[in-house]
């Protein structure tokens, strides 16, 4: 009689099948590919592959029709990050990911595992991280709980990478009632590694060792992968088991580990253990391989007594690591990884069968063809519903209730406008001393690459409000605010990742958001020749049926061949200020249009994508020319913020000119049109006329200097006044 695992109750099996996630059909498939009962320990390895957070069988159909490829493209999605090619021998090697439920649960930990599960998403690949990024989305502070989430997860992220040695650089925050059941913690990393040293994660080698690497397995995080595919209810707080606890100081060593090994040729393939643990490392690896996997869990290093195999199979301990290794290097691999204080376990080794096998105790825990577990998974295509249009508004007919430079000053104090040092404060941005252009500094971090002139530019954007308006347009301005932001400090943007944040798949409207965004992304990917090369989905953003603002965050790397053409944002006197871009005077979905005239309602403004291209790469060409000394693109809050931003930097004020008829003032200055620099530059009459041959609307705006803000007909405020609202309002809603 063939050996088979213990199977669980017939009686019982449909309902802990509900329990772990499983529909009704989904487990009559898992049940049709086995042809009996499944063990539990492989009900908890269907349930996790088969999860939206593993397997996106509500997203993949969309994914599938993102532009992944160009020439610098080494590597799209697929790996565990994307790869692109860079110059001089040299590989980005990044990805954006989230850690949204777990961040509600337990804010810090939450926070601070996402950190570090992103980071090894990217040293996996054999490159050294140097960079960590985030995209940060709150409910109002006044919320139940919000502050305590806002306080965990800052520390959270601040006491990760501060501890792991790699400088947080840049992110974004917002702040929205749709997010105060269920924020949104997205991480970034970038990393460096040499184009011809890219470590994948395919498995290959009959017989060859499987090894495990790292930290210990406990218990935490046990479904943390199911748990991240549904939504919140009330009884959130009985999910905290599934949130998993991290080490810093171990994945430092872990990081240090892996590269020593990946420079000998003993690496076959490597894969971290992010969700689903165990489970997903060795299916994917062995899946993506096309050969067979034994895992004997005996000798997996435990932390806690008595485990059994599904809890090892499941669990989302951190800094873990599964490895490939050639035959005769295991005692080489050990010694690395023993001097690094890591354990270091062969725990299997590769077949011909096509299938998983998991043994413990000298009990067969589980036997499953791995085939079918992939190529059978589930996969939908729900139905959509388009959002419907919002009317275009007539910004002549909304009335100015304040004017103009009251409504700058409460814009500037405003949740989502206002200065984020409180969090960066709390981030170290500067360790290893290649940071170039800091958080606040400008549009986009740069950090120089150890050894070269060489630099890269990366930011996080995204505008929900008007995804949620215009799901389409809102996708096309997500790509687009990234390119921009990236063009502003004079990089050539190269490629972006992105993390999906939608609520429930199932709900028809919000599946159309989702399908929507998409459409938009890849339309201004195309033409801004800025392909995906990674990304991450995460559904079910609800708590109790309410849905946060779909938020198709955007992660942008760019390259600089000199990190010394870099530039920021602040003005210095004696400069010309020049706007590149066309002026309309946009109200719909505007901050001036919530925070001053109190409604959310109309249009988002458009993208001309091929005015976008051609602007962008017109300022990027003077940046790098040496014609413009700041730059700084016109988004949220529109021109006048931006002026007030870049007045900020270093105190300079500017007198502005008198302002082109045709556009009510309120409008004019706070319209948030799209594609749009402003630019100082110590010859604004030469950049303007260059603008203007290039068939670019060009004007200039202003002359830097003093230390007010002031319009052409006298009204001023000081900068002083602009940057006390500015700086006060996170620290008191804070407490600090």
């Amino acid at each position: 009689m063939t050996e088979t695992p213990l199977p669980l109750d017939p009686g019982r099996a449909p309902a802990l099948a509900r329990e772990f996630g499983l529909k009704p059909e989904e487990f009559a498939r898992a049940l049709a590919i086995l042809g009996r009962t499944p063990s539990l320990t492989e009900l908890g390895i269907f349930s996790v592959m088969w999860s939206e957070h593993c397997s996106y069988k509500s997203s993949r159909v969309w994914l599938r029709t993102l532009p992944t490829k160009a020439s610098w493209v080494i590597h799209g999605p697929g790996e565990n990050a994307g790869v692109i090619d860079i110059g001089d021998g040299l590989a980005a090697i990044f990805k954006m990911e989230s850690h949204n439920h777990p961040s509600f649960i337990e804010p810090y930990n939450g926070a601070a595992t996402g950190v570090g599960g992103i980071l090894r998403d990217v040293f996996t690949m054999g490159a050294r991280p140097i960079a960590n990024l985030n995209a940060l989305r709150f409910g109002m502070p006044d919320a139940p709980r919000m502050k305590q989430i806002i306080d965990g997860v800052v520390r959270g992220i601040g006491g990760y990478g501060n501890c792991v040695g790699v400088p947080t650089v840049g992110g974004e925050v917002n702040f929205h009632p749709a997010y105060n059941g269920n924020p949104l913690v997205n991480a970034m990393t970038v990393g460096i590694a040499p184009r011809d040293r890219i470590f994948l994660s395919a498995a290959a080698g009959i017989g060859n060792a499987v090894v495990y690497l790292g930290s210990k397995t406990g218990r935490d995080g046990i479904h943390g992968a199911t748990m991240a595919s549904t939504e919140f209810s009330a009884d959130s707080e009985e999910k905290r088991p599934t949130v998993q606890i991290g080490d810093p100081f171990a994945e430092k060593l872990l990081i240090e580990a892996c590269l020593e090994l990946m420079a000998t040729d003993a690496i076959v393939a490597i894969q971290d253990m992010g969700a689903a643990g165990l489970t997903s490392s060795s299916v994917e690896m062995a899946g993506k391989g096309g050969v067979g996997i034994e895992l004997v869990l005996d000798t997996v290093p435990q932390r806690e007594d008595g485990m059994t195999a599904y809890e090892m199979m499941l669990s989302e301990s951190q800094e873990r690591m599964l490895m490939i290794l050639k035959p005769g290097r295991e005692a080489m691999a050990q010694a690395i990884f023993q001097k690094w204080e890591l354990d270091f376990a062969v725990i299997g080794h590769l077949t011909d069968t096509g299938r998983i096998t998991i043994r413990h105790k000298g009990i067969l825990e589980a036997d499953i063809a791995l085939a079918p577990l992939e190529s059978e998974a589930p996969l939908y295509h729900r139905p959509t519903v388009e959002t419907p249009k919002q009317p275009v508004l007539d910004a002549a007919a909304i009335a100015d209730p304040v004017g103009i430079l009251p409504a700058l000053e409460t814009l500037l104090g405003s949740l989502d406008l206002c200065s984020r040092r409180w969090i960066w404060d709390q981030y170290d941005a500067l360790v290893n001393g290649q940071t170039v252009q800091r958080p606040g500094g400008a549009d986009a971090a740069v950090v120089r690459i150890e050894g070269h002139k060489r630099a890269l530019a990366m930011t996080t954007d995204c505008t929900p409000r008007y995804v949620f308006a215009d799901p389409e347009a809102g996708g096309v301005q997500a790509v687009a605010e990234a390119w921009r932001n990236l063009t502003a400090v004079g990089a050539r943007p190269l490629a972006i990742t992105d993390n999906m944040n939608f609520g429930n798949p199932e709900k028809p409207e919000i599946m159309g958001q989702f399908a929507a965004a998409i459409r938009g992304m890849a339309a201004a990917c195309v033409a801004l020749d800025f392909p995906v090369v990674s990304g991450n989905v995460s559904l079910y953003n609800e708590t109790q049926g309410v849905a946060i603002l779909p938020t198709p965050a955007i992660g942008g790397v760019g390259v600089l061949e000199d990190a010394a053409q870099s530039v920021g944002l602040a003005l210095s006197p004696g400069q010309d200020l020049v706007l590149i871009g066309a002026m309309q005077g946009w109200l719909g979905q505007s901050l001036w249009l919530r925070e001053i005239a109190g409604q959310e309602a109309g249009a988002p403004p458009p993208v001309d994508l091929a005015a976008e291209r051609a602007t962008g790469d017109f300022v990027r060409a003077q940046i790098l020319g040496g014609a413009i000394a700041a730059c700084h693109d016109c988004s949220d809050g529109g021109l006048l913020v931006a002026v007030a931003e870049m007045a900020m930097g270093r105190g300079c004020g500017v007198t502005l000119a008198p302002a082109p008829d045709g556009i009510p003032e309120h409008a004019l200055w706070f319209g948030e049109d799209q594609g749009r620099y402003l630019c100082a530059t110590g010859q604004g009459a030469a950049l303007v006329a260059a603008a203007v041959a290039a068939g670019l609307p060009a004007v200039l705006l202003g002359r830097t200097g003093g230390e007010a803000l002031a319009l052409a007909d006298g009204r001023s405020i000081s900068i002083a006044t602009l940057r006390a609202a500015h700086e006060a309002t996170l620290p008191l809603l804070m407490g600090s």
